[in-house]
């Protein structure tokens, strides 16, 4: 069985990260979300998970009106040329479904199948929001904070220029 968003926020606090959620009703698209989230501070951000043409697979993340290139990408990031993972295979290394995708749900990727990308312009905000692997909730976590938990999870992360 996957984390639950309350097994990842406990997670989060034996780390010693201070997060903030919210609970709010699903949202599945960047504008949803954007109708939604009020004057939530920090930066509100997408998450991309990609599979390459050798079969690797990418968590790539970014702020929402960012502008990725799936066509130059593969050349920013070291990968073969990409394309979207389908919901099976998110299901099986995220343990999260469409629209939950989120850096929090490497927590599930135990065997280590991800690399994670993180658009630098994006790590210059200080606090970032992500869902807690539930589309119904919007977690804040510092980008030194996001950073911690992910090298916890045996994540190293990329920092590329996406733009």
């Amino acid at each position: 069985m996957p984390t639950s968003p309350e097994a990842l926020i406990a997670y989060l606090d034996g780390l010693g990260i201070a997060t903030t959620t919210h609970t709010h009703p699903p949202v599945f698209t960047v504008e949803e979300a954007q109708a939604l989230r009020g004057t939530l501070p920090g930066g509100h951000c997408k998450n991309l998970f990609l599979k390459d043409k050798k079969g690797r697979l990418w968590l790539v993340v970014a702020l929402e009106d960012s502008k990725v290139d799936l066509k130059s990408l593969d050349k920013r990031i070291g990968s073969a040329r990409l394309s979207f993972g389908n919901g099976d295979l998110l299901w099986e290394v995220l343990g999260v479904r469409p629209g939950s995708v989120t850096p929090f749900a490497v927590i599930n990727d135990t065997e280590h199948r991800v690399t994670v990308v993180l658009e630098q312009a994006m790590m210059a905000h200080d606090l970032l929001n992500y869902h807690p692997l539930d589309n119904g909730r919007t977690t804040a976590i510092r980008s030194a904070d996001l950073l911690k938990f992910l090298r916890a999870t045996g994540h190293e992360a990329q920092i590329a220029d996406l733009a």
